[in-house]
């Protein structure tokens, strides 16, 4: 008996989720249709310029602009940024440096510290 392989897909969210890009801010093809593993493979290796573009220049997904940003979601939402933002916008964040991103950089550098602290006790103890 042969078996078959069927080719694997996934929803256009969940495609936009793996490669870190907005979904909404996607071309109307990519929203639309579903994506095999093979041409999130493609995406990857050989990202088209619509991808490049969203990538360099955004609207940003939040676990991306949490990154940028050096902060957890959360910390965003404590923030109010609960909408996608741009590049430019990140860096002007930056600049500004308001008073809730350096509370919310101040704690995700301690959650680090502890998570790291925590690790090499872990690794003392082995």
């Amino acid at each position: 008996m042969k078996s078959h392989q069927t080719t694997q897909t996934m929803k256009p969210a969940t495609a936009a989720k793996k490669l870190g890009v907005y979904l909404p801010a996607t071309p109307a093809e990519f929203q639309e249709g579903v994506v095999s593993r093979a041409e999130l493979t493609e995406l990857q290796a050989n990202p088209p310029e619509w991808l490049r573009e969203l990538r360099r220049s955004g609207p940003h997904p939040r676990p991306v602009v949490a990154a940028k940003l050096g902060v957890s979601i959360a910390g965003l939402a404590r923030g109010g940024m609960t909408e996608p933002l741009t590049t430019e916008q990140i860096e002007t964040l930056k600049q500004q440096r308001p008073e809730w991103l350096e509370k919310e950089q101040a704690t995700q550098a301690e959650v680090r510290k502890e998570a790291a602290r925590l690790k090499e006790g872990k690794a003392g103890r082995s």
